[in-house]
């Protein structure tokens, strides 16, 4: 996986989300020369994976070996605009010159460069762009569907835009699936696609006529196939973030029941913009009740720039101000958050 000069910043959360947990490919390596030497989780979380990261591609190849090759090679970069950097371009050559194929989820579609689609044809290996997408015969307007859908259904939105949204889905999703309920995410973001989420959209790339009727036709085939207790939708943006305003459109479609909002209190500005002062988490909250109708039932936290000892006092503060349950699942595990949950999941059985 490829991740240079943006492991362990908010340019790699593609990456993060794959070392933390995927069920579609097997993590061998990540590749970035300013961690070299070091495992990957424990870098993010303190806690080792056994994913060693590397220093350049080469160093990669031969950490494959080891595992009798890999077959993919993943661009786990998720910079501002979704670009792919002209250094990165120059792997990714070598990537499908050595015959692996290759997976992507930036905004810049590799199938469109003449060079590397006819090297791949050479190689036998395909190129596949995660945002590319599909063809408007395939996709979806809102229809009303929705309503039928009587499980529980929960949005995961954020304050902010790369604030921790998609973790916190999938630990949610893991925790009530372990307290023995039927559970899915939907995935709104190509990483959530790359984890494996069955039900997937990529609403940044979608046609905006389009982004109700495919949110709803996800929710809705998940709902129909899968006989579910829970739906948890993955947030994208934030509600007022200036260059990533998301949100509205999930509260619109996907009908949740409840919202849990994601927010890291250390954070000041948003994500990228400096001089864009966050708006404070009550405003945030009266925002989202306003406008969808339905209650924010907890807080989670992104421990981000706070030491471990400071991650209760943190949810406790939270807790006075907004009088709202806050939890760090990604700390303490979702059973606090479960608890909270449950009484809501038997009023939907």
């Amino acid at each position: 996986m490829y991740c240079e000069g943006a492991f362990n910043t908010p340019n790699g959360k593609t990456a993060h989300g794959l070392v933390r947990f995927t069920e579609r490919y097997e993590v061998l390596c990540v590749i970035d020369s300013n961690y070299a030497g070091k495992d990957a989780r424990e870098i993010l979380d303190g806690k080792k994976s056994g994913i060693p990261v590397v220093g350049n591609f080469l160093d990669a190849l031969s950490i494959a070996k080891q595992y009798g090759g890999a077959d993919t090679f993943v661009v786990g970069l998720a910079p501002d605009g979704g670009r792919l950097p002209s250094s990165a371009k120059e792997v990714v050559r070598h990537a499908i010159a050595d015959g692996l194929n290759v997976d992507s989820g930036l905004h810049d579609f590799l199938s469109d460069d003449p060079e590397l689609v006819a090297l791949a044809k050479e190689k036998g290996v395909r190129i596949h762009d995660i945002r590319k997408p599909p063809e408007r015969k395939y996709l979806h307007f809102f229809s009303g569907e929705i309503e039928e859908v009587d499980c529980l259904k929960l949005a995961v939105l954020g304050t902010d835009s790369a604030i921790g949204k998609r973790t916190t889905a999938w630990i949610i999703v893991h925790g009530l699936r372990n307290a023995g309920y039927k559970a899915e995410l939907i995935g709104t973001g190509q990483t959530a696609w790359m984890q494996g989420a069955k039900y997937s959209i990529v609403l940044d790339s979608l046609i905006n006529d389009f982004v109700s009727g495919e949110i709803e036709h996800a929710v809705h085939e998940a709902w129909k196939n899968e006989h579910l207790d829970a739906i948890v939708l993955e947030g994208q943006g934030s509600l007022m973030n200036p260059a990533y305003p998301g949100g509205f459109e999930l509260l619109a479609a996907g009908r949740p029941d409840y919202v849990i909002l994601q927010h890291a209190p250390t954070r000041l500005e948003y994500d990228g913009f400096p001089g864009y002062t966050m708006h404070p988490l009550d405003h945030q909250i009266k925002a989202i009740e306003f406008i969808s109708g339905k209650k924010v039932i907890a807080i989670t936290v992104n421990h981000e720039g706070m030491e471990s000892k400071d991650i209760p006092a943190a949810c406790k503060l939270i807790t006075e101000q907004t009088g709202l349950p806050a939890f760090d699942v990604l700390f303490d595990g979702p059973d606090g958050l479960i608890k909270v949950l449950l009484p809501l999941l038997k009023k939907h059985a």
